[in-house]
């Protein structure tokens, strides 16, 4: 039996956008760098960089996903070092790594750590009492 691992007050966070959604993420993290800033942040390649250019947030960069930052960040959720991401992907063009794209969704539920793959579940997940608290999961 698999113990999932509880999600600190700060969080560790990853943001993650396809080519076509990545302004909107910059976006929104511009929008919610207060927030952000007080979480740890980690991304896929591009988008790593670019957020952290944009907001001068630290955003700790792994491999684009196409050269293997999707597994990158789900292996780090397996372990436990990412417990929150932001995806904004692009649900109108196929990706050359979707496999790799839903054996990363498949490992954020197994590990049941919240996700937002749009920019108005990603600010309900941001706007909750849970973003300010340490989140037990229960016991299976």
């Amino acid at each position: 039996m698999r113990k999932l691992k509880d999600i600190g007050k700060q969080k560790h966070i990853a943001l993650i956008a396809h080519d076509n959604r990545k302004i909107q993420l910059i976006k929104w993290a511009k929008k919610n760098a207060g927030v952000l800033s007080t979480h740890f942040l980690c991304g896929t390649g591009t988008t790593a960089r670019l957020i952290a250019e944009e907001t001068s947030l630290p955003v700790r960069a792994f491999e684009s996903g196409p050269l293997g930052g999707d597994q990158q960040i789900g292996a780090s959720i397996v372990d436990g070092k990412v417990d929150f991401m932001i995806f904004f992907w692009d649900p109108l063009s196929s990706q050359p790594h979707d496999p790799d794209v839903k054996a990363l969704l498949r490992i954020a539920v197994l590990y049941d750590i919240p996700v937002a793959m749009n920019e108005s579940t990603a600010d309900f997940l941001l706007m909750s009492d849970f973003m300010n608290t340490e989140y037990v999961h229960e016991e299976e």
